[in-house]
């Protein structure tokens, strides 16, 4: 799905300095939610032109402020293609991370799965039974042979890895029909788990 993504300059009135200097502010609006960041650039409220986001006139000030404005504006269009070639999920938080280079912590598939089995091992038996653990381990072994010891974030889980995790079971492992099912549902619940724990 195509987002809607509009660029606005503005100044903050509300925040001159004590100089009479108001703020330069850089609104992202992605399908309604928006970004708010400071450009650390000020001018005089006389100056600035509401209708065009820029400062009026061809001063050195202004082709100066002016065309550091065009740079953060290219800017954005370069973020939002960059999460495209990714297929990330652009919104604010993702916008905001990849535009001022905050590195979004990865959560990764195995010590998800290995946390979760370790829980549940710890509620045995009260709430599970040693077969259901058991299977849950044998899930993640499946898992971490499939992985080729590699490992996956698990917002890079999708409906592909899935079917080929299927494929896997079915073709390498030669699991039957049921098993097959059980192992990925297991590892269904592991990725609803993820998502309801956020």
């Amino acid at each position: 799905m195509k987002n809607n993504i509009s660029i606005l300059f503005r100044t903050r009135n509300s925040k001159a300095s004590k100089n009479g200097l108001v703020p330069i502010y850089l609104r992202i609006t992605i399908d309604g939610a928006r970004l708010e960041l400071s450009t650390s650039k000020f001018v005089e409220k006389s100056k600035w032109s509401t209708a065009s986001g820029r400062i009026k006139g061809n001063s050195e000030e202004a082709r100066s402020i002016n065309g550091y404005l065009d740079s953060l504006r290219n800017k954005v269009y370069e973020t939002e293609q960059f999460l495209i070639r990714k297929q990330i999920e652009i919104n604010v938080p993702s916008f905001k991370n990849k535009f001022l280079g905050i590195e979004e912590r990865q959560r990764m598939l195995v010590p998800i799965f290995q946390m979760h089995n370790t829980r549940m091992k710890d509620l045995i038996p009260q709430e599970f039974s040693e077969n259901t653990h058991k299977r849950y381990e044998t899930s993640l072994s499946h898992v971490k042979e499939f992985l080729k010891e590699k490992d996956i974030s698990i917002k890079s889980v999708n409906l592909a890895f899935v079917n080929d995790f299927d494929y896997f079971l079915r073709s390498t492992k030669k699991c039957n029909n049921n098993s097959t099912i059980k192992y990925v549902r297991n590892l269904g619940k592991i990725i609803k788990w993820c998502y309801a724990n956020e």
